[in-house]
């Protein structure tokens, strides 16, 4: 390792040994499955909102093969809330290959864990220096911030070019020991000092050499991704009740918005939501638009119109196994629930009776 690559790396552990963060549940009894579990969670989420996650699912499933045995919708359930819920479903996948193809025990290569489902170069490298104490990089958003900034790298990570380069650096800068605290180091250092807005420049131990501190510049640093206005979509959403108080819900495909999740059925705007439900269900008791509100996706907002339909009898017999279930707000399944889907259900507890 060069002197400028043994320099970095020495100021960053100098700093992590003495301000890192070393209490994180995952950071003690380390295993392979705990840190690939930790690292799914953290991806484009804070660590304040995975750890009780973190523990509640390893209360539930405590090893890899547990994981891979579970159906998919009490992982879902556990996972509601935490958003982009590919990374459950492909967390259930992982966990099942892992299983059946490697006897529950994880790959040690960078190579081999990145052919597993949901994990990409970066989350390859964290597992393998963490859990494998291997040499390999990682580039997560954090570690991302930190290196653009301190080699004044110009231009949005998302374009290969820029990222490319970004991952240059982070191999040039690997030390050749300490490999598990390194990876750690980074992402602490961009999660606590090195942050997007109002970052602790005076604290950082990489500032004596870093380009943006030098130019004044860092909120130039990493380039932002060119805005285009997020376009937006209409959805009217059926809470349709029964006498007994249950709702019906549906099973979405497995692939598209909320895939594989329960939600509300789903009706063209454009249609009538109390004639389509009588038709369908019967006579209804009452009727109610509810008020409207937005969920925003990363590409697109979603504005949702919701309408509560009560019905004077259960027409609706559901055979199992069944995309359809009635479902009682006041005793849940465990089910994965769309986040609006959810923000409805839990209304009706609340209130007992209007969302």
């Amino acid at each position: 390792m060069s002197a400028k690559n043994y320099a970095f790396a020495n100021q960053v552990f100098r700093w992590f040994d003495k301000h890192g963060r070393k209490n994180l549940p995952w950071q003690h009894e380390i295993t392979p499955y705990r840190v690939w579990l930790s690292e799914i969670m953290l991806q484009q989420t804070q660590v304040e909102t995975v750890i009780p996650y973190f523990n509640r699912f390893l209360t539930q499933f405590p090893h890899v093969d547990d994981l891979a045995a579970a159906p998919l919708d009490e992982v879902l359930h556990l996972w509601t809330g935490l958003g982009y819920y590919a990374r459950a479903r492909n967390l259930h996948k992982c966990a099942q290959e892992v299983v059946s193809t490697y006897n529950g025990d994880f790959p040690n290569t960078v190579e081999g864990l990145a052919a597993l489902p949901g994990i990409g170069r970066s989350t390859a490298g964290a597992i393998c220096s963490i859990a494998f104490g291997k040499r390999a990089p990682i580039l997560d958003g954090n570690v991302k911030r930190v290196l653009a900034r301190y080699h004044a790298v110009e231009g949005w990570p998302g374009n290969k070019p820029v990222e490319n380069q970004l991952w240059e650096y982070a191999e040039h800068h690997l030390p050749e020991q300490r490999n598990a605290d390194y990876s750690q180091a980074m992402m602490d250092l961009g999660a606590t000092l090195c942050t997007r807005t109002k970052p602790r420049c005076s604290d950082c131990p990489l500032k004596q050499n870093c380009r943006a501190q030098a130019q004044g510049n860092w909120q130039d640093y990493p380039g932002k991704k060119p805005r285009k206005a997020l376009p937006e979509k209409q959805i009217q959403l059926l809470l349709i009740e029964n006498p007994d108080g249950e709702i019906l819900l549906e099973k979405r495909p497995a692939q598209g918005i909320w895939g594989g999740l329960w939600s509300l059925p789903e009706l063209d705007s454009s249609l009538d939501a109390q004639e389509h439900t009588q038709h369908h269900f019967g006579d209804l008791e009452s009727h109610t638009s509810l008020p409207p509100f937005r969920h925003t996706f990363s590409h697109y907002h979603l504005d949702i119109h919701a309408q509560r339909l009560r019905l004077k009898s259960t027409l609706l017999k559901i055979m199992e196994p069944s995309e359809q279930l009635w479902y009682n707000p006041q005793n849940p399944e465990k089910l994965g629930l769309a986040a609006p889907v959810k923000k409805l259900l839990d209304s009706l507890t609340k209130t007992g009776s209007t969302p």
